[in-house]
């Protein structure tokens, strides 16, 4: 799991209005970007520039330059997909789907993403960064979180309209909402209206 970077994530409600969301590792970052069965409806990774964009926003730093193919696109939607019912079924206390485990497995088996130290002391990555590297670095970063110290603080979002993961890396451990900017607002507000109506 990744902690090196506190990106995180600008995402936009329904409404248009942009907020911060940290998942808190980089493969939950992917999963923002579509998924399966009705997630195919947030679809954006269509072509490689789409996935070039996504590590740009990611907690990679720095943003790798990458070389992506067509084929190494669907590889990335693949994964994501796979990582999505793995990461669903965990948070319900369900068996890890086997075919999604191996299509993870299989990822990861792959070289990653190698960091390395530039002249001037700064980081760099080394090589010729491909989409394959990308994928197989997010597949690490997945195998690291599900079987890590944090895989029992994997959650989704408490608000009922939103189904946003993330794993709640705070010191108490109690995190509940994708954002408080976003779904915890939404909720205080509520509570708020509720109390109003009950006191009128």
């Amino acid at each position: 799991m990744d902690s090196s970077a506190t990106k995180g994530l600008t995402l936009h409600s329904r409404s248009g209005v942009a907020y911060r969301f940290d998942p808190g590792a980089l493969c939950l970052e992917l999963l923002t970007t579509g998924g399966p069965g009705p997630y195919r409806r947030y679809e954006v990774l269509h072509e490689p520039a789409d996935l070039a964009a996504w590590a740009d926003r990611s907690r990679l730093t720095p943003v790798p330059a990458l070389e992506i193919s067509a084929a190494e696109v669907t590889d990335a939607r693949r994964l994501r997909d796979a990582l999505f019912r793995v990461v669903l079924a965990h948070t319900r206390g369900e068996p890890h789907p086997p075919g999604d485990i191996k299509a993870i497995n299989e990822a990861a088996a792959h070289p990653a993403l190698a960091p390395a130290i530039t002249p001037t002391g700064k980081r760099q990555w080394a090589g010729n960064p491909s989409g394959t590297h990308l994928v197989a670095t997010v597949a690490q970063d997945a195998v690291e979180l599900l079987t890590g110290p944090f895989a029992h603080r994997i959650r989704t979002c408490a608000a009922e309209d939103c189904h946003l993961v993330y794993v709640d890396t705070s010191r108490p451990g109690r995190r509940r909402w994708c954002s408080m900017e976003h779904c915890g607002n939404r909720h205080k507000m509520r509570a708020l209206r509720a109390r109003n109506s009950e006191e009128g």
